[in-house]
């Protein structure tokens, strides 16, 4: 695709990244088909290639529009575009570029400020969030269904004796996961364990930055991730852990892009780079160990609670920033199938849930129009429960549907 962007905005990083990676677009349109947002609207402009064309325009001196920002804000970032282009598009990494430019030139309205603020204020804050929430599984019996199934119920939490073992890897617990769901992590302990691997924490840890990232406050994001980086450089200066792990596949692909997030950071740049090659996602780890002949370590915890297990049938729902951001596929089904449970497949796996992130309070027609999308195809196959790797998937998916939603690490505790 030619090119003609303004020279001043061509000299910085932004603008160098942004000419490369507009110059590698064909336009052939092939994103389009895999596109959640086209397939709903039909409009071009809300397709990746449309979209690819208003951040060209803008980036050329055109003045954007509410318009323009409404189209950007509209795409999910899923990223299946990305899987589909034949060309290798780094459609994710022009959109940021391109939303970043738009909102400088382009006011949010005074709502949009509101909400996105109150966003990142409750979710960033642990004590605000943990309040919010017990507060609301208190009054759950009472509220109506809409709202019900939007609040999950109580975990209790699984017992779990810290064992020590030579192997170790760092595991980032996030912002909001510890109080929505806390035995996803403690099953990810139970199961490296198993592994003779050990978890280390950082009390501090939080957020990886991608809620602010998303949210459009920048400085915030920078803030966060560099604030992460400086916990956890400690340990891996030490070399104490061999990876960096998360068992929230949309907090993992974030981790993944520190390094692009901070290319030009001289202070940080070399850092990033280290941490995103040390992040792995569980499955990664697990399915590595498999390799090694250690699936009867893995067989055994099933085996343990085979006579609560009341899950036969599994359909696995891949979150996109799994499949289509950190393109890791078909690892989780094969340790699933492996330990005795039947995965079936169901039609346009590919497609995004709805969730991503605050998608779904941002953009909620269209989410919930995928969500329902998402769960009529899951339930054409034969399921007892329904499994992901991501706790926004999940919290999104079970919203929807009285059928249990579960991290596929629950499925061994």
């Amino acid at each position: 695709m030619k090119t003609n962007i303004i020279n001043d905005f061509l000299q910085t990083h932004d603008g160098i990244e942004a000419n490369k990676i507009l110059r590698s677009c064909v336009h052939c349109g092939f994103c389009n088909a895999t596109c959640p947002t086209y397939q709903l609207l039909g409009d071009e402009l809300d397709g990746p290639r449309g979209r690819i064309y208003l951040i060209k325009q803008t980036l050329e001196g055109k003045t954007p529009t509410r318009q323009t920002q409404l189209h950007l804000d509209r795409c999910l970032t899923c990223r299946n575009c990305e899987s589909t282009c034949p060309s290798g598009v780094q459609y994710s990494q022009l959109l940021n570029i391109g939303r970043t430019v738009v909102n400088e030139k382009v006011p949010r309205s005074i709502s949009q400020k509101a909400l996105h603020l109150i966003l990142r204020k409750t979710f960033l804050s642990p004590l605000s969030f943990s309040t919010i929430i017990k507060t609301g599984q208190i009054f759950r019996p009472f509220l109506p269904s809409a709202i019900k199934h939007s609040i999950p119920e109580r975990q209790k939490k699984v017992s779990f004796e810290n064992v020590t073992h030579d192997r170790k890897i760092l595991l980032v617990p996030g912002c909001v996961q510890t109080s929505l769901k806390p035995n996803i992590d403690l099953a990810a302990k139970i199961v490296f364990s198993k592994l003779k691997i050990e978890c280390l924490e950082i009390p501090a840890a939080g957020c990886c930055g991608s809620l602010s990232h998303h949210l459009n406050a920048e400085t915030e994001a920078m803030q966060i991730i560099k604030k992460n980086i400086d916990s956890w450089w400690p340990l891996i200066e030490k070399k104490s852990i061999e990876a960096i792990c998360m068992t929230a596949s949309g907090c993992g692909v974030a981790i993944k892009e520190y390094e692009q997030l901070l290319a030009d950071d001289s202070q940080y740049a070399a850092k990033a780079k280290t941490i995103s090659v040390l992040y792995k996602d569980p499955a990664e780890i697990v399915a590595a160990e498999l390799k090694n002949n250690k699936l009867s370590d893995i067989r055994q915890l099933i085996e343990e609670k085979q006579a609560a297990n009341t899950y036969n049938n599994i359909a696995f729902h891949p979150p996109c920033t799994l499949q289509h951001g950190m393109k890791i596929n078909n690892l989780i089904e094969p340790i699933l199938s492996e330990c005795g449970f039947t995965v079936n497949s169901f039609k346009d796996k590919h497609l995004c849930c709805g969730s991503a992130g605050t998608y779904s309070i941002t953009q909620k027609k269209l989410s919930q129009q995928l969500l329902s999308n998402k769960l009529s195809n899951i339930n054409k196959a034969e399921h007892d429960v329904i499994v992901t790797a991501n706790i926004g998937c999940q919290l999104h998916m079970q919203s929807g549907t009285t059928t249990p939603v579960k991290h596929w690490l629950e499925l061994f505790i």
